[in-house]
């Protein structure tokens, strides 16, 4: 197993690292200092050909320029906050309106858009990267110096685990997750409505005209959103129902897992023979499919389109400040906002 760098841009004066961790059977990802971005996740079919299963941009500008939170951590909050504000003991606080009326992913200079410090990890089962940065008290409108560590470790046996840390100083609010972009065709020679989704959610949340949760949460029952025996990604693509319309024909949904603690997700792709088995304690995953990726720009060499890379958010349930009945995402400072989320890649050959 080993971990190498190299500079890949600059960014306000600071050098803008990429980090090369690969394992023993070949695996390898590369991600930055900036943003935590993951960059590429290169792994074999079934034939055991070696490709890349993330969108990701060659040139550090692309990132700046096109990028929709392609591999970045984001946060302090990830999805959308109403009205760009909330109340904390009777306080307002007014957050930055970078989808405006609203807040989106942590602002204009969120956690996917900052240089973060960095310290590589070599142990005997893997291989990492341990990313930490302080929020200051007022960045993006946030109450509280904040400070956030992710860990990324890379395993043997084909596992990517992300750990996410953070402590404040102050009531504040904390809701971290990563933005891949997965397309486990490879290369991305193919889109992803052929993927197949499987995990254990009997509920979602209804999204209104502004993409935020209206606070109902609809049972997933008879319903293009019923992923428990799996089903196709093109089935929300082509359905009519009006939650699969309203966001661009396609999902960009929160789904609830039916059990508390770890929770599973499988996605795969018959033709290529690639699985990926994420493993959460997160109470939701973001479902996105990327209905709205077109634009003019090119994803290593592939132009961009709808449907090409499939997000799983995995993540606390969305504007949940303004939902009392959703799982709280305030942060008290005696606490440790703590999660982990896996990412376990295999094919037909069992690799």
């Amino acid at each position: 197993m080993k971990i190498v760098d190299r500079v890949f841009g600059n960014y306000n004066g600071k050098k803008v690292m990429e980090y090369t961790l690969t394992n023993d059977s070949g695996m390898t990802v590369f991600c930055l200092n900036y943003g935590c971005v993951i960059t590429k996740i290169i792994v074999p079919d079934r034939n055991g050909i070696l490709e890349n299963v993330v969108l990701g941009f060659d040139k550090f500008e692309d990132y700046l320029e096109f990028s929709p939170y392609f591999g970045a951590v984001v946060g302090r909050v990830a999805g959308r906050i109403k009205g760009a504000k909330f109340e904390l003991d009777g306080e307002e606080y007014r957050l930055t309106a970078n989808e405006s009326p609203n807040h989106l992913h942590g602002g204009n200079q969120g956690f996917n858009s900052v240089i973060w410090e960095t310290e590589t990890i070599e142990q005997e089962d893997g291989v990492g990267l341990r990313f930490s940065y302080r929020s200051h008290d007022g960045e993006e409108g946030y109450p509280g110096n904040l400070d956030t560590t992710v860990t990324y470790l890379l395993s043997n046996n084909n596992e990517l685990s992300i750990t996410y840390e953070a402590v404040t100083d102050q009531k504040t609010l904390v809701n971290l997750t990563n933005h891949s972009y997965f397309n486990l065709s490879g290369d991305g020679k193919r889109d992803c409505s052929e993927h197949n989704l499987r995990l254990e959610s009997d509920r979602f949340l209804e999204l209104g005209q502004d993409l935020l949760p209206t606070g109902r949460i609809i049972s997933a029952d008879n319903t293009p959103f019923d992923f428990n025996q799996g089903r196709l990604l093109q089935s929300g693509m082509k359905s009519d129902h009006p939650q699969n319309v309203l966001v661009g024909d396609g999902y960009d949904h929160p789904l609830l897992f039916t059990q508390e603690g770890e929770n599973s997700i499988l996605l795969s792709e018959k033709e290529s023979g690639r699985a990926l088995m994420v493993t959460t304690d997160q109470p939701c995953v973001v479902l996105y499919t990327g209905n709205k990726l077109e634009g003019p720009f090119s994803i290593s060499g592939v132009p961009a389109k709808n449907y090409l890379g499939v997000c799983l958010e995995t993540q606390g349930l969305p504007d949940a400040i303004h939902h009392p009945d959703f799982p709280t995402v305030i942060l008290n400072p005696e606490e440790v906002y703590y999660s982990t989320t896996k990412y376990r890649f295999s094919n037909t050959l069992g690799v």
